[in-house]
């Protein structure tokens, strides 16, 4: 009967971990601690292709697993406009967003 209450026990204390554990990551709400950086070889293929959408500009930050697409490349372009170019897992160009800094609330 002992080990039997101590069974129990030892399981109920381990449920409650697990869930006071997956509690604390699904209420973190912080989309940016979720962000992860293109790695590797993967990262100079996304960084070409989104160059070569925009025409030159400068890698400015990356992401793995973008809510919008598999690859997510951000460019900033001479003029100050920062791009999104979206990538999918074969670097193909599937969608691009263009942030003007030119743009004025006049």
């Amino acid at each position: 009967m002992n080990r039997k209450k101590i069974a129990l026990t030892g399981g109920a204390a381990a449920a409650l971990v697990l869930a006071a554990g997956g509690a604390a990551i699904a209420g973190s709400g912080d989309d940016d601690a979720s962000d992860t950086p293109i790695p590797g070889p993967a990262l100079q293929q996304a960084s070409d292709a989104a160059l070569a959408e925009t025409g030159g500009g400068t890698v400015t930050g990356t992401e793995v697993g973008d809510e919008e697409s598999y690859y997510e490349v951000e460019v900033t372009l001479d003029n100050g406009d920062q791009v999104d170019v979206q990538l999918d897992e074969g670097f193909n160009v599937v969608g691009s967003e263009t942030d003007s800094e030119s743009e004025t609330d006049d």
